[in-house]
């Protein structure tokens, strides 16, 4: 236990997480990886166990806990060899959440937030289209108002839970003129006339359903508009501090999780009449590794330390998902060489976590992105302040 970080009470949430997740999620994992559907009932399970109110207040389910339970509950999914089923997890709990949460009214809350907390509800959060990709200035979804609606058109792409979610945050220009400067913030029901989602065949992340979702003339009560008119991108801009760590959390998490199976298998596999974990070329790459993960974990727990004390830490977060996620990749990559031919077969672990890994430069702002932010950062001394 790092005792700098987490205490007694951490541990005792992270053995009752990873026992819950072994008794209830593993068994199915395999047949959510082959149909591309979560069922239902885990998600009402994960809400009754508390998972997903965790960051929450407790006046709507939640339990208002430090951003350390939230580290546990990131660290802990992606050990159990599903990218998809975390991704979906994670995208509900804290992008559509965080939005109802940050932005949502009273009525909102009530509405949204008390119900995904207890897992009845699912959201997903529709920023990304089809032309603009990590570009969120470049949005070309439009909201229009039309007395006491708002008349939304326009269309979203590779949204987790973009097709089975109960209700979508999205993003859309209600002063398009004004640029990046003229977006807002708006939830809405599924089922409201004119949105539909076109479910999208992946590489990784299999168990998640990934969408592209069109909207067309769709009619939204103004009173669904969150937060202020024109001034989403500041809302997205300052989560994304929040979505880029846990990404970095995240990938921390799954490289720890590859070289921890691959050591087990080293000490098992036999060649030259000694097991492979004795032969120092093998050694000393499990060196470099372990080095290098440990190296992003402890980065990731000091600024999720910061975060969690009101900083903004936006440079760090952009830092944190830029190297963690390259780290990531290298590492499996890695460990699946060292399983050999055994690496490459879909029953053992490696293959999935190879492909479900691939995501994480790509994802929440790709690196070729966060490089350009970190370069304004440090090179123009451009400063990004919180929109709240």
């Amino acid at each position: 236990m790092n005792s700098m970080y987490f205490t007694e009470e951490h541990e005792l949430f992270r053995q009752s997480l990873k026992e819950f997740l072994q008794k209830e999620v593993v068994p199915h994992v395999d047949k959510w990886e082959k149909s591309g559907t979560i069922e239902r009932f885990i998600w009402e399970k994960v809400g009754e166990m508390g998972y997903f109110g965790i960051a929450y207040p407790e006046e709507y389910g939640g339990l208002d806990l430090d951003l350390f339970y939230t580290v546990i509950f990131l660290e802990e999914l992606q050990k159990i060899n599903s990218g998809g089923f975390a991704a979906a997890m994670w995208a509900h709990a804290y992008l559509a959440m965080t939005h109802v949460n940050k932005e949502g009214n009273a009525s909102i809350k009530e509405k949204y937030l008390t119900p995904s907390i207890a897992g009845e509800m699912i959201g997903c959060l529709a920023i990304t289209e089809p032309f603009g990709g990590s570009d969120v200035a470049g949005m070309r979804t439009t909201a229009v108002k039309d007395g006491d609606n708002y008349i939304i058109n326009g269309s979203k792409t590779f949204i987790t839970n973009g097709v089975y979610s109960d209700y979508l945050v999205v993003a859309a220009k209600t002063s398009p003129e004004l640029g990046a400067k003229g977006m807002s913030i708006f939830i809405m029901d599924r089922e409201t006339p004119g949105i539909s989602a076109t479910k999208l065949d992946k590489l990784g992340w299999k168990a998640s359903d990934t969408g592209e979702i069109a909207f067309d003339n769709v009619k939204v009560p103004a009173a669904n508009l969150m937060g202020e008119e024109n001034k989403g991108f500041g809302y997205i801009m300052q989560h994304f501090a929040l979505e880029r760590l846990i990404m970095g959390v995240n990938a921390h998490a799954r490289a720890e999780f590859a070289l921890e199976y691959t050591l087990e298998y080293m000490s098992q596999r036999e060649a030259f009449g000694k097991t492979i974990d004795k032969f120092q070329a093998l050694r000393h790459k499990v060196a470099e590794m372990a080095s290098q993960i440990e190296m992003n974990k402890e980065f990731n727990y000091s600024v999720t330390k910061r975060l969690n004390d009101g900083d903004y830490v936006v440079k760090e977060a952009s830092m944190s998902k830029l190297l963690g996620t390259k780290m990531a990749d290298e590492v499996i990559y890695e460990c699946l060489q060292l399983l050999g031919g055994y690496g490459y077969m879909e029953e053992y672990p490696l293959a999935r976590l190879l492909r479900d890994s691939r995501l994480g430069p790509i994802g929440g702002g790709t690196s070729e992105i966060l490089k350009e932010i970190i370069a304004k950062i440090v090179i123009d001394k451009k400063e990004y302040k919180a929109a709240t």
